[in-house]
């Protein structure tokens, strides 16, 4: 056989194996990034399971279990529509080892006839022409070297489709082992997706149940209903009386250094007077006056330059914010339905999130505290100010700050308080101004 027709083989070998490699290293990216959303996901999951169980805790079912149960069943379609895409991924894997496996099939039988028809005609020559009579018999000593080359070189082709069989064969056997490993693994999966739909339905008989020993106590819900929305309005009074008493202090203070600078303009005028008048009585020249400086560019809201580099970055940071609290929202911002009353809607000033019991509570940005109290249906509460914008954290005790003090972004300010039904919920706002926001776009995404 030609040699170039083995190099040429070699090669073309060599660039499926590369090939290979680069579909492996492909879909290793989408492994790498499926897995960790795995292991992201099983982490919120152990985190409701701790608040689930301290909500469970308590004898009667409370709202607080049904908003912990709600995002656990949440979860669990997600991790069961994450082991769907195992799958899928796992199927693509196996069908890249099963084409890799039957190329190096086609290759290793290929290498095989070939290699085999070398020896046929190898040993048909040498029943007739010994390799020595063939050196020796050359008419000239060049003739001679270049039998021997010729010698050479197909001894050397012949080891080298040996050499190439053996890594052929070694190559098949580990796609063989990997497709094995594959499909275990495929069946590992299949098995944990099942039971995580048995979880996923016992979690849903639970939420069945809880909704409908809720649901036999309407009244006792509609009074708490009617408690929160007293102390939501409370609370809601409460920072728009901080808003406005910070907005008049700013515009009070930049009243004041307005008259103050227009008050130190004025006595430089009438200094320049009676000294010019006392310059004309002894005829010597007048001082001019100094050009008036230009008045600076003032907020609209009567906002210093600390206070509006503070706006600015705090603008900056939507979407990049650090959660105030670890665990997850059970209460979304605006109008939403009831969990269990049908028709009856309830407004959320912010974001309320559900933790573990004492769960530290910290600050989502550099700022200065603006107001610490204690309100009905609230706890404590801090509120925050950012420039322009204002940060509420309420039903909190163990609080760590005070006002005027200025904190820094996650910076520890007090602790989640726990009411008397079992539940520890954080209630998270952010205001512009007047103007309430809603903290999930601020938020980052978890």
């Amino acid at each position: 056989m030609p040699l170039y027709k083995s190099y040429f083989r070699s090669f073309i070998l060599i660039i499926t194996v590369i090939c290979c490699a680069a579909l492996n290293a492909s879909a290793q990216k989408s492994r790498e990034q499926l897995e960790r959303e795995k292991s992201e996901n099983q982490s919120k999951m152990r985190e409701i399971q701790n608040i689930l169980k301290q909500t469970s805790t308590q004898k009667n079912v409370n709202l607080g279990q049904l908003k912990a149960l709600n995002q656990q069943i949440n979860n669990q379609k997600r991790q069961i529509d994450l082991l769907s895409d195992d799958l899928s991924l796992l199927d693509k894997e196996l069908t890249v080892l099963e084409k890799k496996q039957k190329e190096l099939a086609q290759s290793l039988s290929k290498l095989k006839v070939e290699y085999g028809h070398m020896i046929y005609e190898a040993a048909k020559r040498n029943t007739y022409l010994n390799q020595l009579v063939f050196l020796f018999s050359s008419g000239t000593f060049n003739q001679f070297v270049l039998r021997y080359k010729y010698l050479k070189q197909y001894t050397e082709a012949r080891q080298g489709q040996v050499k190439e069989m053996e890594i052929l064969e070694a190559q098949l056997r580990a796609e063989r082992q990997r497709i094995t490993s594959k499909k275990k693994q495929q069946q590992n999966v299949l098995e944990t997706r099942v039971t995580e739909n048995t979880k996923l339905e016992d979690l849903k008989v639970k939420q069945n149940t809880v909704i409908q020993e809720l649901s036999q106590k309407e009244s006792e819900l509609r009074k708490q209903i009617a408690e929160n929305k007293r102390a939501t309005d409370l609370l809601e009074a409460n920072i728009r009386r901080i808003a406005e008493r910070e907005r008049r202090e700013r515009l009070e203070r930049e009243r004041k250094e307005r008259e103050e600078r227009e008050a130190k303009r004025r006595a430089e005028r009438e200094r320049i007077a009676r000294e010019n008048a006392e310059r004309e009585k002894k005829g010597e020249a007048k001082i001019e006056e100094t050009p008036k400086e230009e008045e600076p560019v003032v907020d609209f809201s009567g906002m210093n330059e600390e206070e509006n580099t503070l706006a600015s970055s705090f603008t900056a940071s939507q979407a990049h914010l650090p959660w105030p609290v670890r665990g997850f929202v059970s209460g979304h911002f605006g109008q939403r339905p009831h969990p269990v009353l049908k028709g009856v809607m309830i407004d959320n000033l912010g974001v309320d999130i559900q933790t573990t019991a004492g769960e530290t509570v910290r600050s989502v940005y550099d700022g200065v505290v603006l107001d610490v109290t204690e309100m009905p249906g609230m706890g404590d509460v801090i509120a925050i100010q950012h420039g322009n914008y204002m940060t509420v954290y309420a039903k909190m005790n163990g609080v760590t700050v005070k006002p005027g003090q200025k904190v820094k972004a996650r910076e520890t300010i007090g602790r989640v308080a726990t009411d008397t039904d079992g539940t520890s919920e954080l209630q998270f706002q952010i205001w512009k101004n007047t103007s309430r926001l809603n903290p999930e776009s601020w938020l980052i995404r978890r």
